[in-house]
């Protein structure tokens, strides 16, 4: 999908663990501004949803899973409606960065929690919190033509 990164992520593991890299500033041409974690119960959908001027970095990595679902919703993109669907999390550790106008949305698929970090280059409701939320939430859209089951 044109302008969605995605970076499968390598786990360098020794006696202590694992260690994987998730962004480095020398591959892509993107600067997050914050960041946060979320956990999500098993079988809970969160989105889907597009942002106007935001781009999310995702990172997946466990513990747990989800089915990633992407929608092309540019109107000039050269991959306008293209679908993508994969699972990524503690199987298939994955950063992707979504820029705006492609919907997105995740399912958890383990039995336990799934955890997501996120990397925006755009402040949640700007600076200060005083903006309004740059989100379309096309879950709340009973005619919503992106769907997650």
């Amino acid at each position: 999908m044109n302008g969605v990164i995605i970076k499968k992520l390598e786990k360098h593991t020794d006696e202590r663990g694992w260690l994987a890299e998730i962004y480095r500033s020398d591959e892509f041409d993107f600067n997050p501004t914050m960041s946060y974690v979320s956990a999500t119960r098993n079988g809970v959908i969160r989105g889907p949803h597009e942002h106007k001027f935001q781009s999310d970095c995702f990172v997946f990595v466990g513990p747990g899973n989800f089915e990633l679902h992407l929608w092309d919703n540019r109107k000039n993109s050269e991959t306008k409606e293209e679908y993508l669907k994969i699972e990524v999390g503690e199987e298939n550790p994955t950063m992707v960065i979504v820029p705006p106008g492609v919907v997105h949305g995740y399912k958890c698929v383990s039995v336990t929690d799934a955890y997501c970090i996120n990397l925006p280059d755009k402040l949640y409701k700007g600076e200060g919190k005083k903006e309004e939320v740059d989100e379309i939430r096309w879950e709340k859209d009973i005619n919503s033509p992106f769907e997650i089951k």
